[in-house]
């Protein structure tokens, strides 16, 4: 989700329905053929960040399940210089440090949605390319 001036979302960004998804990487598929899948991290060690998100309560019908579903949308952005070369639409919105984190769930509407821009260029590397292998090394 990216457009912030959409009337559809704007109550959406109240502090009540902003959301934070942990994660240590992720993926994007070239924008060409054949698609090549590129794994992103803040370094070769993957970690901790946080996805910006918003959720809501949806009631209906969603993988043969009737009833109160919770869903959930990354906020996305324009891509910086290490995702446009292989996704050149947008990114999602990282955020990497606690007091961002604060300020997503608790700020101010014009202070959370000031988080949606680019992580900088020098805080994210392409960690994997490519098929996906279960055998890789794990630090303990």
């Amino acid at each position: 989700m990216r457009n912030l001036k959409s009337p559809y979302w704007r109550g959406w960004f109240k502090a009540e329905w902003r959301c934070l998804v942990p994660a240590t990487s992720f993926c994007e598929w070239t924008d060409s053929r054949t698609k090549v899948t590129h794994w992103f991290a803040l370094d070769e060690r993957r970690p901790l960040f946080a996805f910006a998100g918003i959720w809501r309560l949806w009631t209906g019908e969603r993988n043969g399940e009737t009833g109160e579903h919770q869903l959930f949308a990354f906020l996305t952005t324009e891509s910086n210089d290490v995702v446009r070369p292989i996704h050149a639409k947008a990114m999602p919105v990282l955020l990497t440090m606690a007091e961002r984190w604060d300020t997503r769930l608790t700020g101010s509407v014009e202070e959370a949605t000031a988080l949606q821009r680019p992580l900088p260029n020098d805080a994210l590397w392409v960690v994997a390319t490519g098929e996906k292998s279960d055998h890789a090394p794990v630090d303990e």
